[in-house]
């Protein structure tokens, strides 16, 4: 029954997108689109308030490379079977020298490079979601069936509009891999809908994976980096590196902004085919600060 409920709620949403999409708030559009006008790359937007409904999206049906923030997917799906039992949290898995790949962004590998230990799969989804580690990322990805069983867990929501095919391995040695791993600014936000709104996990995985995207020292310079000290944010980044060209696949950061007065923005940006990161990174942050002030009414 959860999943008829997440596919019909999928129809309303994307009719409200839709239906909302005449009465955005011209000014803020106009402001944002000045934004992207300057980061020389493709800019995807896609911005919910979660309590009032208001919509708001820039090439939101186009398909964008999500490069990391497919680890919130993935986290969604690995506690999905937790609390169905499959799985539990507490349970040892073992980690082997060949899981912990040398060569890829891995806090694990760090503290394991031999492998040869058992770890609580709690710490492996936390490294997965909050340290963003590529290695644990592949290993849940084979306890769970590979990527395409998360991409049938999240289509099974009602979120169509996202493709999760490649492993953070494949995309390392392939750098047009991670372009297979596409979503729609719009879809994001809609799978943010279902977790902020405790549609899809019990409500103590929720609040587990809230605390983990909270906390996550990634990204700091994105989403937050020009909202005020202390504004809570879940988030998940996504951060490619250049290929031979200097041209950068994927900068992103996606989540849920709590504002001032205790209610929240569910916001997505993607920025793609980009040589200055920094300049990437100013430009999620100048979006997001703009969607801050603009529903704080500061300004």
């Amino acid at each position: 029954m959860r999943t008829l409920h997440c596919f019909i709620f999928s129809g309303i949403f994307l009719i409200s997108f839709s239906l909302q999409v005449a009465a955005q708030n011209k000014s803020l559009r106009a402001d944002l689109e000045q934004i992207i006008k300057s980061a020389d790359a493709r800019v995807g937007i896609a911005l919910l308030h979660l309590e009032n409904r208001d919509t708001l999206s820039i090439h939101g049906k186009q398909h964008f490379p999500m490069q990391s923030v497919y680890k919130f997917p993935l986290a969604m799906a690995v506690l999905s079977e937790v609390d169905k039992g499959k799985l539990s949290l507490d349970q040892k898995i073992h980690i082997r020298k060949e899981d912990m790949l040398p060569n890829t962004w891995s806090p694990m590998a760090k503290k394991y490079p031999q492998g040869n230990a058992d770890v609580p799969l709690s710490e492996l989804v936390m490294n997965t979601v909050s340290l963003s580690d590529n290695n644990t990322c592949d290993m849940l990805f084979r306890m769970l069936g590979g990527p395409k069983s998360i991409e049938r867990y999240i289509h099974g929501l009602g979120v169509k509009n996202i493709a999760i095919v490649a492993t953070e391995e494949e995309m390392h040695r392939d750098w047009n891999v991670q372009f297979t791993n596409w979503c729609e600014p719009i879809a994001m936000v809609q799978l943010l809908d279902i977790f902020y709104k405790q549609k899809a996990l019990s409500k103590v995985n929720n609040e587990l994976l809230w605390k983990w995207m909270v906390e996550t020292p990634t990204g700091m310079h994105r989403l937050k980096g020009l909202l005020p000290a202390g504004t809570v944010v879940a988030h998940k980044t996504g951060t490619d590196g250049p290929n031979a060209e200097g041209v950068v696949g994927a900068i992103n950061d996606v989540g849920i902004i709590t504002l001032p007065n205790g209610s929240h923005i569910a916001l997505v940006v993607y920025v793609s085919m980009l040589k200055d990161e920094k300049k990437a990174e100013d430009t999620i942050a100048r979006i997001a600060k703009t969607c801050y002030d603009y529903y704080s009414g500061s300004r």
